[in-house]
């Protein structure tokens, strides 16, 4: 792969969107870029895309940045600490796109559409119906200018969607996959331009880049079928286009598609249980370079001395816990000295106030400290080791106690800030919604969360581990009941 800059040199950057819990897939990401930059003496630039503003949060972006940080991962210019290209969040930068919008449709690469939502969904229904992939299929594309005119003095709603080459293909050179060559009539008439004015990801995502002088884009391999309307984009501003790159990704042991749904992913679940983040940046830069066996053991300095872009692999990155078990031990045994270990275990013991907080909910609680470890070391515990015993003594059913786990677990996600009042709030909407009593939904939880029936406070129990240490902890919780419903 060739490297080449402008004239500020190499500049990559790590583009997060803040709606969820900080994926060990970003870190991932993150990882390639922050080793590229350091390979070439370049820059690693963070910015935040939040174009999706139904499901951005600050507190998600909060999260993003915190989580990074905590892997060791430092940027040049970033929302936090700004820089010469800034701001570096979207939803900050609105204005800016605004002339490129129309610049498109001056030049005729792009038409104003006016279908309504109801009309682009039955004509999805139509296309899958008929066995083709659902793209948009042109109905506005020859409106007249007098049309358009008359239709938006109208106060119909209008969005800006570009042109796509009728025949031929997009061929272009990836720094992973090599010659790629994708037909034109595979991509879809993309919306560019929102009812709100807002830039879809698409093109929001080429303007930071152009503007923010991006060199080289490394992304997940999922992004290999947008690159098409990236270069197109590129083109029709007449700007350069950077160098793709695309990264395999990270797969399950079974080659599935890493998802929350099977394994943890949240950066702040491996941060919680204990995990340091030396190690699990040491697992993921191994996907990146070539060892012999006894070298794994690698900091980030001699992961970046290593690191080769020019010989990437394309079978995919296994995310296998046993080896980041391993490694995360070889870390606090070979790496740490005591005074550090001790350092790292009351550092991680107060993260998100954990401890503290644990220790303020037990007081009123013991009547000796020493029974402290029974009722508050669930806090601390990486694993509960539930048994579908545990849940026995519960009076409600098994199968009811696996419906409530069942239904609980996907309606805690939809709760945007995490805390004990949102915590309480959608647990008794859930009461509601299954017609139960609070007590019956908030009994099995007691168990799934702490491993007892006797704990602190639910609520803030749930708060302090946070939302995605209770996301595996249910799903344990579920499987325990569900080999307890099938003894039966």
């Amino acid at each position: 792969m060739t490297v080449s800059g402008t004239a500020t040199g190499v500049r990559v950057r790590i583009a997060p969107s803040p709606t969820g819990e900080p994926h060990v897939g970003t870190a991932y990401i993150a990882l390639f870029n922050y080793l590229f930059a350091k390979k070439h003496g370049g820059e690693f630039i963070l910015r935040i895309e939040d174009t999706d503003a139904t499901r951005s949060t600050p507190e998600f972006e909060t999260k993003v940045l915190d989580a990074l940080k905590w892997c060791g991962l430092e940027w040049k210019e970033g929302p936090d600490i700004g820089g010469p290209y800034g701001p570096y969040r979207q939803s900050d930068r609105k204005e800016m796109y605004q002339p490129y919008g129309q610049e498109l449709l001056d030049k005729g690469h792009a038409f104003r559409c006016f279908c309504t939502p109801a009309r682009l969904e039955q004509m999805r229904e139509t296309q899958r119906a008929a066995g083709k992939p659902p793209k948009y299929d042109g109905l506005c594309l020859n409106l007249t200018a007098e049309e358009v005119t008359s239709r938006m003095a109208a106060g119909e709603t209008t969005v800006i969607r570009m042109k796509i080459p009728a025949e031929g293909s997009c061929d272009f050179t990836d720094g992973v996959y090599g010659d790629v060559s994708i037909p034109w009539d595979s991509v879809d008439m993309q919306v560019l331009v929102k009812a709100d004015g807002m830039p879809t990801y698409h093109m929001a995502n080429v303007i930071d880049d152009h503007l923010m002088k991006i060199t080289h884009v490394a992304r997940g391999e999922e992004w290999l079928a947008s690159v098409p309307k990236h270069i197109l984009l590129y083109r029709y501003f007449d700007w350069d286009q950077p160098v793709f790159m695309h990264l395999s990704l990270m797969r399950n042991a079974d080659k599935s598609k890493l998802s929350k749904r099977k394994n943890p992913t949240s950066i702040s679940y491996y941060s919680a249980l204990g995990y340091i983040p030396e190690a699990l940046m040491n697992f993921l830069g191994l996907f990146f370079i070539q060892i012999a066996e006894g070298e794994e053991l690698l900091g980030m300095d001699e992961l970046s001395e290593k690191f080769d872009p020019a010989n990437l692999s394309k079978a995919g990155a296994i995310f296998d816990i046993q080896k980041l078990d391993w490694l995360n031990g070889r870390w606090i045994r070979e790496k740490l000295s005591e005074e550090e270990f001790q350092g790292r275990v009351l550092s991680w013991a107060m993260e998100n106030d954990r401890l503290k907080e644990g220790l303020r909910l037990s007081q009123t609680r013991i009547s000796k400290l020493g029974e402290l470890p029974d009722l508050a070391g669930f806090l601390l515990k990486s694993d509960l080791g539930l048994q579908p015993s545990d849940f026995a003594k519960i009076k409600s059913p098994p199968e009811e106690i696996l419906e409530i786990l069942n239904t609980i677990q996907p309606d805690l996600e939809k709760i945007l800030e995490w805390n004990v009042e949102t915590i309480e709030a959608e647990l008794r909407a859930i009461a509601d919604r299954m017609g139960k009593k609070l007590k019956v939904v908030v009994s099995p939880l007691f168990v799934a969360v702490s491993g007892s029936s006797r704990s602190l406070p639910l609520f803030d129990s749930m708060a302090i581990l946070g939302r995605s240490v209770v996301r595996q902890r249910l799903k344990l919780a579920s499987q325990a009941v569900a080999a307890l419903v099938g003894s039966k």
